[in-house]
């Protein structure tokens, strides 16, 4: 028989193994109806209404995407890109989203020879400890006495999208061995699905 414990216990543990799938799933397919709706409505005014077929406009999306990366392997196209994003960075308040999503996103996906991802740790005064990420080690460009000797750490909140960016004496950090997306993942979900992995004890075989 089962007790109201019991129907608690298991209705959660359905509940933390379904929202997780469902989360991805539901932005998997958010996303794919975003793409096929923005490029499909493109497409059904460029080719006649005979030829376009549902799933089009998420083909035309990723193709834009590949063909976009092939494109800034050029000289020139990476030269009108600067030229625009120096327009961009022209216009209040448009400067400041861009320029934020631009850098997140940079700082997330370009490997460690383009973008410093060291994971450290720094501890406060009260033995407080936060965990971060290096996000630039040469500030001279801030002109400033501040930022002698100091890089700039990301510290990230848990369960948001959101964090704050201090400038900290590099020795008071302690690099942390650990790759950076299991760390993200640490500090986003407050420790709580990080699981410890502790090795088993091995096994002993009786003496004769």
């Amino acid at each position: 028989m089962f007790s109201v414990r019991t129907i608690n216990k298991t209705f959660l543990t359905g509940l933390i193994a379904l929202l997780p799938i469902t989360a991805t799933v539901y932005l998997f397919f958010w996303v794919m109806g975003a793409a096929e709706g923005f490029f499909g409505s493109i497409l059904q005014i460029l080719l006649p209404e005979r030829w376009y077929r549902p799933g089009m406009g998420v083909a035309a999306s990723l193709l834009m995407i590949f063909l976009v990366g092939v494109l800034m392997e050029s000289v020139l196209i990476k030269a009108i890109a600067r030229r625009f994003e120096q327009i961009i960075y022209r216009v209040p308040l448009v400067k400041s989203i861009y320029g934020a999503t631009r850098e997140f996103l940079s700082f997330l996906l370009e490997g460690q020879g383009k973008s410093p991802r060291q994971v450290v740790a720094y501890t406060f005064a009260n033995d407080m400890t936060l965990l971060g990420f290096i996000t630039k080690r040469d500030l001279s460009f801030l002109k400033n006495d501040i930022a002698d000797q100091k890089v700039a750490v990301y510290f990230p909140l848990s369960y948001q999208i959101g964090g704050y960016t201090a400038l900290v004496p590099a020795d008071r950090l302690t690099p942390i061995d650990m790759p950076m997306e299991q760390a993200m993942r640490f500090v986003m979900t407050a420790g709580i699905i990080e699981k410890e992995h502790q090795p088993r004890p091995a096994a002993t075989t009786p003496s004769s």
